[in-house]
């Protein structure tokens, strides 16, 4: 299950977020987690072609640097920055070999990054190389697959997304995901078990982590009113959690 398979993606990335789930759930629950970034040191990690990477710079904070594994993902994210400059900056890197940074960062975020990590080792090497990139008491704020989602339940398709269980691996499920674009875009991920995230950051370092439901958009809430939301609601795919190093 690489994280690679974002190479054939590329730029497309970027209708991800058009899609309704994102557009008025994800970002904006996101961005709410973060709270106020201004004048604050940023990494982004799984930044893929720098979306949220841009958001944090154009929230105030003072330098953001956003890291992916796929150089198909950052070489996007870098010709967006070309085109519209932000100051905004990218490099290619294995977030589980991430070398230790010259000075440390006042928050991490990561969206969709732990769960594409093959097993627990894996996604303990990956908290640590985040923790050794924060200064003391600095925040990781993380979204993620839900491990409670039920599969079984209402079709998320109207939000934008399906979800296809295609095995097990040896942190949860291995899910096919469909981003219902035109064309669609599949992909492949595990949704990892609640007690392997919050071992992971805790072996790590981290401490105090928590868990957080996404929220609706005032925006989502106006634009498709709230009974179109109610599947959404009941059986979230996606959660976010936050930890301090």
């Amino acid at each position: 299950m690489s994280v690679r398979q974002y190479d054939a993606i590329g730029e497309t990335y970027e209708g991800f977020k058009t899609l309704p789930l994102a557009r008025y759930a994800e970002s904006a629950s996101f961005l709410a987690l973060l709270g106020d970034v201004r004048g604050m040191s940023v990494l982004d990690l799984a930044s893929g072609t720098g979306f949220y990477t841009r958001q944090i710079k154009r929230l105030g904070a003072a330098e953001v640097l956003g890291v992916d594994v796929s150089a198909e993902m950052v070489a996007a994210a870098r010709e967006i920055e070309r085109r519209a400059p932000l100051g905004v900056h990218y490099a290619v890197a294995d977030v589980a070999e991430l070398p230790v940074p010259a000075r440390t960062f006042d928050l991490a975020s990561a969206v969709y990054l732990l769960n594409y990590a093959e097993d627990a080792a894996e996604m303990e090497r990956m908290c640590r190389a985040v923790h050794r990139s924060l200064r003391a008491g600095a925040r990781f704020c993380v979204l993620t697959q839900a491990p409670a989602f039920r599969f079984d339940g209402s079709s998320m398709a109207k939000y934008g997304f399906t979800y296809e269980p295609v095995g097990e691996g040896p942190i949860g499920p291995l899910v096919r995901i469909t981003a219902l674009l035109d064309p669609p875009v599949r992909f492949v991920t595990s949704y990892p078990r609640r007690e392997v995230y919050e071992q992971s950051l805790r072996r790590a370092g981290f401490r105090d982590v928590t868990w957080a439901p996404l929220h609706v958009s005032e925006d989502g809430l106006r634009d498709r009113g709230a009974d179109y939301w109610a599947d959404f609601l009941a059986n979230q795919p996606l959660i976010m959690l936050q930890c301090r190093a």
